[in-house]
């Protein structure tokens, strides 16, 4: 057998739509074509909400600066760097920091100290673009996606399982680390 043949077994059924075959495993294939979802859908929502934040006003951020803005924004409270790292599940404080300071260059997130800890919200300018935003999204996302009753369950029960198949990733990462 050549270095790159898979066994019978492992080999990826014709029908199968997976990035990388070679990792297909016989006790779930549904996993590799989930996750190659999963790749080409956060790749679409990625270029999604740049694209229309761009339209929003706010061109040249990057998919997180675009969603560090959103959860600044979110219930209209003030957020410290750690606990939008623990919502968002970002590790790397630094990259948040790098968007929280982007974004308050902008003009559209604003910090204040609160004891001994930074806070950060949403100013009324960046409160004007988030705004756009969400009509652009209504516009041309909402509208597209057309949803009656039984695809709104589906896209409830969809991310049901794409909260719990994240919890799922982050213990198989904790226990890939600890090898």
């Amino acid at each position: 057998m050549k270095k790159n043949d898979l066994p019978a077994s492992r080999a990826t059924p014709a029908s199968s739509i997976v990035s990388s075959a070679h990792l297909v495993s016989p006790r779930s294939a549904e996993m590799s074509e989930f996750e190659f979802g999963l790749i080409v859908a956060g790749n679409a929502f990625h270029r999604w909400v740049v694209h229309c934040m761009s339209a929003a006003g706010l061109p040249d951020l990057t998919p997180l600066d675009v969603l560090v803005l959103h959860h600044v924004t979110h219930r209209a409270r003030n957020k410290r760097l750690a606990d939008i790292c623990f919502i968002m599940n970002v590790e790397d404080t630094h990259l948040i920091n790098y968007s929280l300071k982007k974004l308050q260059n902008l003009g559209v997130v604003v910090s204040s100290k609160s004891g001994k800890d930074v806070t950060y919200a949403c100013t009324d300018l960046g409160l004007e673009h988030v705004n756009r935003y969400r009509e652009i999204r209504e516009s041309c996302l909402i509208n597209a996606l057309n949803a009656d009753d039984g695809l709104n369950r589906d896209i409830g029960e969809l991310a049901r399982l794409l909260r719990l198949l994240s919890g799922i990733y982050d213990q198989a990462a904790r226990s890939a680390a600890s090898l």
